[in-house]
Formats: C-alpha cells, structure tokens, sequence
C-alpha cells in the first residue's frame, strides 16, 4: 500500500468513528452516505468540528455535504490538509 493510500485509509477510519458516533449508527461504513444515514446540517457541522479537532485545521461544513460519505469526504480532507 502507498503512503498516500494508507493515510487515505486512516483518514477514512477516522471519518467512519466520527460518522458512526454522531449519527448514532455503530453498522456504518465508509460507503454510507450522509443524507441516507439521516444527516442534517447539524450532524454535519458536529462532524466538521470533530475532524477539526483531529487535524488542528478548518474544515468547511460545505465539504460534508458535496462528498458524503466519509471515503469521499477523506480523499478531500488528505487533498486539502494533507493529514499524514
């Protein structure tokens, strides 16, 4: 595996245990979309400031919703942060 896809994978594990406790669904996978999971814009803004925490940097909200899934929503992250 690549540098560049294991942090990826990290990341995306990171995204699915935010997902999963905020949304309050423990069988939630990296592939579960948002909306169809129940999301709303306050879960959303609780899931952006949780990976703030993590990564010490400003998440857009704007991001959960154009990638919702937390696979996608990685792929942004590690582009945009570069979390290693």
């Amino acid at each position: 595996m690549t540098e560049n896809a294991a942090t990826a994978t990290r990341t995306a594990d990171l995204l699915v245990e935010i997902f999963r406790d905020v949304l309050g669904l423990p069988d939630l996978t990296a592939d579960t979309d948002f909306y169809e999971a129940g999301g709303d814009s306050l879960t959303a803004f609780q899931i952006t400031g949780r990976l703030e925490e993590v990564l010490g940097a400003e998440v857009p909200v704007s991001l959960v919703f154009a990638y919702p899934t937390p696979r996608d929503l990685a792929e942004v992250v590690d582009a945009d942060h570069g979390r290693s």
